[in-house]
Parts: C-alpha cells; sequence; structure tokens
C-alpha cells in the first residue's frame, strides 16, 4: 500500500484540503438524505399505498454499488416475511412476476441499462412498480410507461462539489424502499415502530455517527480514524455476524475497494465461518498450522521492527479480521478468540443502540467513513474510482 500520512488524520484543514469532492461532508449528511427521502415519499403517490395493498411477492432491481438496498430488504425481510423479497441484478424477471407483484427498481443516476430494463419488463406484465433515481432519467421514463410510482432522489446541496454516488446517497435510494416496503407490511422485522418511526430512528443514529467520525475529532477518540489506521498496512477480511451485518459487510468491502482501492474479502456468520477461519494457518497468518496447537503464543509474534526491508525483504501482508456485529457476540465470538489464539490481528465495529434498521446504519456510516479517511490518508481521492470509469466507457 502507498506510503500512510497519519498526521493528516489529525488535521481538519489538511483534511478538507485533500478532499476537494467533500466526500466527508456528504457522508456526515446522511442523517439529512434519510429525513429528505422521507419526505418525498410523502409527497409521492406510495404514500397511499398500505398493509392492504400487500403484494404477492417484491423483487428488487439494483446494480453495482446500489446492490446494498437489494441486500438490506432481503436480510430485513428475513425468514418472517409476510411475503417474498427477491433481489434480481440482471434485466431478466423471474418468469412467475406479475399483477400481483410489487417490483423495486433502484438507480442513482437512473441510466443503469439492466435495472431500467427491468423496469419496463415489469411494466409490461402490469407489475406496481415503485422507482427511485434521478429525475428525468431513463429509469423515471420506464416507471411512467408502466403506470408506477417514482421517487426523485434529492437534489444536491448548494455546498456539493461532486455529483452523488451510491457511496455517499446510499440513503436516498435505500429510505424510499425501506418505507414503501414497511408501509405495505411486508418487512415484519421492524415490529411495532412504523417505517416513518424505524427510519427517524436511523437518521438520529446516523447523525450520532457523524459526530463521533467527524473530521476535527482526533485519531485516537475517532473509531473511523483508528480503524483506517488498522486497515492500512493488512489484508481485510469483513466478517459481519448475522444476516444485517453480512450485507454491512459486502458493502464495506465494496466501499473500501472503490473509495481506498482495498481489496477485501467479505462474508456472513455463522454461514462463512469456515472458510475464513481455514485460512488462519495459511500465508497471511501469523503462524504456521502445525504450529498453532503446539505453541499458540508464538503465533502472536510480530515483524521485527528493525528488518531491513533491503536485506531481509518486505514485511509480509498479514489478515485482518473485521468484526462487524450488532450488540452481543453470537458466532463471532468463536471467530475472535481462534483468531487472537492463531495471531491474526483483529478489529471489531459493534452496533448496539436502537433496532435493527439503526445497528445496520451505524455499521455501515464506520465502515464508510473509514475507508473515505483511509483513501485521504494514503493520497488518494474518494470520489473517484478511474478504472470503473475506464471500465464502464468499455463495455459501453
Amino acid at each position: 500500500m502507498a506510503d500512510l500520512d497519519e498526521a493528516l488524520l489529525d488535521d481538519a484543514d489538511r483534511l478538507a484540503a485533500a478532499d476537494p469532492s467533500s466526500v466527508l461532508r456528504a457522508l456526515a449528511g446522511a442523517g439529512a438524505q434519510v429525513r429528505r427521502a422521507l419526505e418525498l415519499v410523502d409527497e409521492s403517490p406510495a404514500a397511499r399505498w398500505g398493509r392492504e395493498d400487500r403484494p404477492r411477492a417484491v423483487v428488487v432491481a439494483a446494480r453495482g454499488g446500489a446492490t446494498v438496498v437489494a441486500g438490506a430488504l432481503e436480510a430485513l425481510a428475513g425468514q418472517r416475511a409476510a411475503v417474498p423479497v427477491v433481489a434480481r441484478t440482471g434485466a431478466a424477471l423471474p418468469a412467475w412476476v406479475g399483477a400481483l407483484d410489487l417490483v423495486v427498481a433502484v438507480s442513482l443516476s437512473g441510466r443503469a441499462e439492466a435495472t431500467v430494463a427491468l423496469a419496463a419488463e415489469a411494466g409490461r406484465r402490469g407489475a406496481r412498480l415503485l422507482t427511485v433515481g434521478a429525475a428525468g432519467s431513463p429509469l423515471e421514463a420506464a416507471c411512467a410507461m408502466g403506470r408506477g410510482v417514482h421517487v426523485p432522489l434529492p437534489e444536491p446541496g448548494r455546498e456539493a462539489t461532486s455529483a452523488p454516488t451510491s457511496r455517499t446517497a446510499l440513503w436516498s435510494l435505500l429510505t424510499p424502499a425501506l418505507c414503501v416496503t414497511s408501509s405495505l407490511g411486508v418487512l415484519a422485522p421492524l415490529g411495532d415502530a412504523s417505517a416513518a418511526e424505524a427510519l427517524a430512528e436511523v437518521a438520529t443514529a446516523l447523525d450520532a455517527e457523524a459526530e463521533a467520525c467527524r473530521p476535527g475529532s482526533e485519531t485516537f477518540v475517532n473509531p473511523a480514524k483508528a480503524l483506517a489506521l488498522d486497515l492500512a498496512a493488512d489484508v481485510p477480511v469483513l466478517l459481519g455476524d448475522g444476516d444485517l451485518a453480512g450485507v454491512a459487510a459486502r458493502r464495506a468491502a465494496s466501499v473500501l475497494a472503490r473509495t481506498a482501492r482495498v481489496p477485501a474479502v467479505h462474508g456472513r456468520l455463522p454461514d462463512d465461518a469456515g472458510d475464513v477461519v481455514a485460512t488462519f494457518g495459511g500465508p497471511f497468518a501469523a503462524a504456521a498450522e502445525d504450529d498453532l496447537f503446539d505453541d499458540p503464543f508464538a503465533a502472536a509474534a510480530e515483524d521485527d521492527l528493525f528488518d531491513d526491508p533491503f536485506l531481509d525483504g518486505p514485511s509480509r501482508s498479514r489478515l485482518r479480521l473485521v468484526l462487524l456485529r450488532e450488540g452481543t457476540a453470537g458466532a463471532s465470538a468463536a471467530v475472535l478468540r481462534l483468531a487472537e489464539r492463531s495471531g491474526v490481528r483483529t478489529s471489531e465495529v459493534v452496533a448496539d443502540a436502537g433496532g435493527p434498521l439503526a445497528r445496520f446504519a451505524q455499521l455501515v456510516a464506520r465502515t464508510d467513513f473509514a475507508a473515505a479517511y483511509l483513501a485521504l490518508a494514503t493520497g488518494l481521492d474518494p470520489a473517484t474510482s478511474p478504472h470503473v470509469a475506464e471500465l464502464r466507457d468499455a463495455l459501453g
């Protein structure tokens, strides 16, 4: 990894100068995104949908960074959902989708071809259609053709210096989908709380996280800056303890790649525990598997600070297990103990306040800020992904 300028993290003025696109400011406005998106839903015809309009099934169409919307809805629905919730990333609807079903299509730009095509097909089949994306976009046009309801994205504030991305405008996309599907009685895990109450709690949690992770907060008390330092020299393996935390882990891996250019493996516990702990005895862990049970303390030995990189070779990248969890540790406790015994570095991101949506918001916000700080400290612009843009152009 490029040299890390740790001093920059504790200098708010230098951070602002290194962030010309104001990514940190955009992330700090996540709570405001929720509130404005709720207003836009209230102003749309979808505000009149209620439990008596509950569909037979819900299909959520999203691509790229917007797939977290589909993942969050699937995870919140879970096994207790009143109706099935199915995510689709391609342009083909399941054959069974028809007039009794709801299709939710989300695209920040409103130009994602697969999402627009799926929305158009839903309209042709007579399915109820909800779209979320830019005003005046092809997605809105497809929604109008299908006699659906389009919720436009909030206009960027005057202080915005760059176009929003799915990394900085997530809650503008996710809030309408959560609000409408909850009002329809699809998301049972929200319990007695209404969609508006649950999302108001989310906005408050996002505001609190933005305050804790603000640029002017020193690294030793700023959880996002501390996490960025943890991730600076290691190979991150992100594990979410549970369904929603698993979605947050996947989102974090995507944000680390696109924002900080750091590759990361992600998974969900307990399903992916075996694949992860198997690597604890491999070349990226501190100790060989044969030695693990002979001398567990030897496994914790760190690289020698006095090694000469020219004579001894560069320091070896090592695993960093990052556990994302809500409240009390479940399957993650056993994985954490084994990682520590194996000499694998560990970090934890714990959300323990509020309902499931608020806890999910905390996990997402913490890792979003950490990725942005990591990018800035290594001299990268967190708002751009040049190779992604080149690939998009090449694929047309």
